[in-house]
């Protein structure tokens, strides 16, 4: 009966996953499998058990980084977040005490600041976008290396 059960929970673990595609559930599903394995050679409950949490974890450990890296190497960045690390053209001064500023990036006009309240970059320079903030830029001037 208790290899039934360890795959029981290995079908919902599955399903979980199946339903979330998030890689949050089959870790477990390789602890229940090993433990179902282990149930049908006559193996103790606390054993199972163990079996189950020990090969989970190692699972989650070793193997998770690798597939999170493999699943997201073809992840291309959309919308708003695909310009971060591009460059936009200054259009008003960037002065964040005066609270002024604004880029051109793909023929769209976009409030910017600088990641510095000291620094004013002036109109027609060449500025890299750092980050986003809601709806305004966060820039620094471009600097060849």
């Amino acid at each position: 009966m208790e290899p039934i059960i360890w795959l029981v929970i290995l079908a919902f673990l599955l399903a979980i996953e199946a339903a979330t595609a998030g890689l949050t559930t089959i870790w477990f599903a390789g602890g229940a499998l090993v433990s179902a394995v282990a149930a049908y050679l006559g193996a103790d409950i606390w054993l199972q058990i163990l079996l189950f949490l020990g090969v989970s974890i190692l699972l989650l450990i070793f193997t998770r980084p690798l597939a999170v890296r493999y699943m997201n190497k073809n992840l291309e960045k959309t919308n708003v977040n695909s310009l971060i690390g591009k460059k936009a053209v200054v259009t008003r001064e960037i002065h964040n005490l005066a609270q002024t500023g604004q880029v051109r990036i793909n023929d769209v006009e976009w409030m910017a600041r600088s990641l510095s309240d000291e620094e004013i970059i002036p109109a027609d320079t060449i500025v890299r976008i750092e980050e986003i903030r809601g709806v305004t830029l966060y820039v620094k001037e471009f600097k060849e290396d």
